[in-house]
């Protein structure tokens, strides 16, 4: 049977063909508004924060110039023809004019803020992406269900926004709204451990990891920790105890946390009034020759951290007691302050002298004069070292063997004068 051509309409199915095509255009224009508000609201938020940075560019000032040493040949020049670069007192003589300064500031905040994917932030690249494919998918939703979606969207969208700035402020260290960071415009690698692929630092003595604790605070320069090793022997025997005697100044020794309970490098940098908040190490160590950095894997024969409740701005002496050194050969024992955290301690300016200091201890090799006794500074005051007293008597060989007469091995009997 042929069936008619003139059949009837369904009245519901127009109704509703009609009613569908009007909610998903409904639908559309939502998803439109929302994309051209988010848009609306990223370009603000990027321009006040652009203009709050350039505006802080514009309050900076000429750092004030450092002290400089006195001998030295200023600036970057060459040595050893050509192939080795020295900074003269760390760069510090290089001190940029204010308008360098904001310059420089004003050519980092345009290359940083706003969404500029040339900043090594990949976190704005994600975000944008992440709400584009949702509006996309928000747009592929029909009828109400899709309008609600989108207003949803919307929503993350602003938050996703918020987010965005937020790493443009980490991506610019932590700088107050866009403000341009401490270093900015001198090519720093990164400064957290954000960038890094790295495991975060735990507190314990484990490599391949991130640190993420701040520096903490500094001193002024005449706050600085300073140490000396005032006196030590020049030869032992194997195995023979002696002693060593350490000065410090501007270090107030009450702070250690153990190493092996998860407080290394936990601590930021303390200060009481105006000193650092720490302890000092000593360790000694074997060196199998004079010509070559040595090996910094292996552990030192001796090795402690003192803490004793002591020391403050004027300079004291404590004295450490070396068990022996198992091994004959040249030794090299070394002292240095340590924060709470074991860190040396910073200071104000690049070219101050950290709290370290080290002497070479002949261990075996004949006659022993020097056995911890002798070697207190009283015969090492710079007499016996002067070419008057190396008649064979205190220097019979055992100390001129191209390694203890070269100057280095003098200079922790020399500190006393």
């Amino acid at each position: 049977m042929r069936r008619s051509q003139y059949r009837r309409e369904s009245s519901k199915s127009k109704w509703f063909t009609g009613r569908r095509r009007i909610i998903a255009a409904v639908a559309t224009l939502v998803a439109f508004g929302g994309i051209v508000t988010v848009t609306q609201v990223s370009d603000a938020s990027t321009k006040r924060s652009t203009q709050r940075a350039l505006a802080a560019c514009n309050n900076l000032q000429a750092p004030r110039k450092s002290k400089l040493s006195t001998e030295t040949r200023q600036g970057s020049y060459t040595t050893n023809k050509g192939r080795v670069t020295q900074h003269a007192d760390d760069g510090g003589g290089n001190v940029p004019t204010t308008e360098q300064m904001r310059a420089r500031c004003r050519q980092w905040v345009m290359q940083n803020t706003g969404n500029n994917t040339n900043t090594g932030n990949n976190t704005n690249a994600g975000g944008d992406q992440q709400q584009g494919d949702q509006q996309q998918g928000d747009q592929q939703q029909d009828g109400q269900q899709q309008g609600d979606q989108q207003q949803g969207g919307q929503q993350q969208g602003d938050q996703q926004q918020g987010g965005q700035q937020q790493g443009d402020q980490q991506q610019g260290g932590n700088n107050n709204g866009g403000n341009p960071p401490p270093g900015a415009g001198l090519g720093v690698l990164t400064n957290s451990c954000d960038t890094s692929q790295l495991q975060p630092h735990d507190g314990f003595q484990n490599g391949n990891r991130c640190v993420s604790t701040e520096f903490g605070e500094v001193g002024a320069a005449g706050n600085n920790p300073s140490l000396l090793i005032t006196e030590a022997p020049q030869q032992v025997q194997q195995g023979q105890a002696f002693t060593l005697k350490v000065s410090t100044r501007n270090l107030i020794r009450d702070r250690f946390l153990a190493a092996g309970q998860g407080g290394y490098y936990v601590e930021s940098s303390v200060l009481q009034d105006g000193l650092v908040r720490g302890h000092f190490h000593t360790a000694c160590r074997m060196l199998n020759n004079t010509n070559a950095a040595p090996d910094p894997e292996p552990a030192p024969a001796f090795f402690v951290a003192t803490e004793d409740n002591q020391g403050g701005r004027a300079p004291d002496v404590v004295t450490i007691q070396v068990p022996g050194l198992p091994d004959q050969g040249l030794a090299q024992c070394a002292s240095w302050a340590g924060d709470g955290s074991h860190r040396i301690p910073m200071m104000e300016r690049a070219n101050q002298t950290p709290a370290f200091d080290a002497v070479r201890i002949q261990v075996g090799g004949g006659n022993n004069n020097n056995d911890g006794d002798n070697n207190d500074g009283q015969n090492n005051d710079g007499q016996n070292n002067d070419g008057q007293n190396n008649d064979g008597d205190n220097n019979d060989g055992q100390n001129n063997d191209g390694d203890n007469n070269d100057g280095q091995n003098n200079d922790g009997q020399n500190r006393n004068n």
